[in-house]
């Protein structure tokens, strides 16, 4: 199915709204407008202001070039099962590897 590019960029605010544990009346409501207007952005039938997208970026954790990222973003539960999977029969220098990326993310985070 493809979709235009309205509903690729609707998609994607769903998809990081949901990611960000916000309903879509919380959502309307920090961006103070109409639910029914962030519904029509979500299915595509309408596209959100440059205000808007600048809000949107921000509310949800990210540059607003992610908006227009439309590979779809994966649920914890289901990311966390693809990252076990796609270490599982790595060598152990590949594991330490992947041990020391991550404890350097932590460090950047912090």
């Amino acid at each position: 199915m493809e979709y235009n590019f309205n509903e690729k960029l609707g998609k994607r605010i769903r998809e990081l709204r949901i990611a960000n544990n916000l309903k879509q009346s919380q959502l309307a409501d920090i961006l103070e407008m109409e639910r029914t207007n962030l519904t029509r952005i979500e299915c595509g039938n309408q596209r959100p202001n440059d205000e808007n997208l600048i809000k949107l970026a921000k509310i949800l954790n990210v540059q607003i070039k992610d908006l227009f990222d439309f590979e779809p973003v994966l649920p914890r539960k289901e990311l966390t099962q693809q990252i076990i999977s796609e270490i599982d029969g790595m060598s152990d220098k590949e594991l330490q590897y992947i041990h020391k990326t991550i404890q350097n993310l932590k460090q950047l985070r912090n």
